[in-house]
């Protein structure tokens, strides 16, 4: 059995939560679209942070051609 706890937390920080909920649901959507596979919720979990390796390599890359302008 698993373990629940309850927490309260703000409207803004509630909805702010239900809207990320919302976007992931659509943004998982498109990708199953596309690639035309039924990928369960459980199976993009765990799957690599693709997106997130891509925004860490372009942020580098940013400040590595500010610190080059600035030279």
């Amino acid at each position: 059995m698993t373990d629940t706890t309850t927490i309260q937390v703000s409207r803004q920080a509630r909805d702010h939560l239900a809207q990320i909920t919302e976007r992931l649901a659509a943004d998982r959507k498109v990708v199953r679209d596309v690639i035309g596979l039924d990928i369960s919720d459980e199976e993009f979990d765990q799957a690599p942070d693709v997106l997130g390796s891509i925004r860490r390599i372009a942020a580098e890359k940013a400040r590595v051609a500010r610190g080059a302008e600035a030279a």
